[in-house]
């Protein structure tokens, strides 16, 4: 019986884990649904308002989840980590996306502003905590607790509201930031309720993947997903380059830069919410979650391998390759929550 049950266990079809699929296997079932069977999602009733409508609400909670797993405690030495890594990495990309929108009519080789802005501030928080906790001291470990206040679509909104490109009321963009706020706020003063909230944001994740899959077509992820691969590479080779020089300026060894020059799965939000409060942008949508899927991958495989290029090279360090240190990276690869 014991072998029987084993011979079962080997039968079953596993999912490979890749970075980001908690949000990029709903997007994929929705698509191919609204690719290839679109009237499914007419069919009314709770279903219907749960794949066309709503996202703003489920991106909401993320951010009120995510809020809810930022911790207060950081250190001063983890508090300047995460101000010298994260200045440059927001002034490059709004840099970027600005000069994309005003010099290349928002669209340079497929991407736009939404995509490289939305992109590009967004750190794979759980992918950096893995990576730090295999090559970083703990100033860097805890400088994730300063990269969490770019979580969710405020920055973008930001960016594009004050460079003029979006009209975007000042109450729109506090009020995509009070969410991460009261999390943080509940999440640190009751830990009953931290443990309640973190765990919603797997499900949460899953369901605005799906979303977001049922509102592109099968088109659009492919054009987007080729683009998406230059936008994984600006982040890793223009991006953090420039991160690493200003830590290195400022007297840090440029691993966390390195390791922060990822994106994550749900930056996808971004372009969701921005369509809400700026229509313009609706039509470019669908093409970024394509685009920031990909970069989420791209961005995933090759983050570990460089920071522990960087280690070795300029911190003579060591690259843990024993069993744990190898899980212990892998496992953050595959996850993309932030906040976990």
């Amino acid at each position: 019986m014991a072998q029987e049950a084993t011979a079962n266990e080997q039968k079953k079809f596993k999912v490979p884990r890749i970075p980001g699929d908690i949000m990029i296997y709903p997007m994929i079932v929705g698509l191919l649904l609204n690719t290839f069977c679109p009237q499914v999602f007419e069919i009314g009733g709770f279903f219907t308002a749960a794949c066309r409508g709503g996202s703003n609400t489920i991106v909401a909670a993320i951010l009120l989840f995510v809020g809810a797993g930022i911790s207060f405690k950081s250190t001063p030495g983890a508090i300047k980590t995460g101000i010298v890594v994260l200045i440059p990495k927001l002034v490059v990309a709004a840099a970027l996306g600005l000069g994309v929108a005003y010099f290349f009519n928002d669209n340079f080789l497929g991407l736009s502003s939404v995509s490289i802005i939305g992109g590009i501030t967004f750190c794979n928080m759980a992918l950096y905590t893995g990576i730090m906790g295999e090559f970083g001291d703990e100033s860097e470990q805890g400088a994730v607790g300063i990269l969490f206040f770019t979580a969710g679509p405020a920055v973008t909104m930001i960016i594009l509201g004050v460079s003029g490109l979006a009209n975007i009321p000042i109450g729109t963009i506090i009020g995509s930031i009070l969410p991460l706020v009261i999390g943080m706020v509940l999440g640190n003063l009751f830990p009953f309720i931290k443990n309640l909230l973190v765990p919603g944001a797997n499900p949460a994740i899953a369901v605005i993947g799906f979303q977001l899959g049922a509102s592109m077509s099968l088109s659009s992820f492919i054009t987007g997903g080729i683009s998406g691969i230059l936008l994984g590479l600006i982040t890793l080779f223009i991006v953090g380059p420039i991160t690493f020089a200003f830590e290195r300026l400022c007297g840090g060894n440029g691993k966390a830069a390195v390791a922060c020059s990822t994106i994550a799965g749900t930056a996808m939000t971004t372009p969701v919410a921005l369509a809400e409060v700026a229509p313009r942008y609706a039509e470019l949508a669908p093409t970024a979650y394509a685009q920031i899927a990909t970069a989420v991958i791209i961005t995933a495989i090759m983050a570990p391998i460089l920071t522990g290029w960087v280690d070795k090279k300029f911190c003579h360090g060591k690259e843990d390759l024993s069993v744990e240190g190898v899980e212990a990276i892998e496992e953050a690869v595959a996850t993309d929550i932030d906040g976990e």
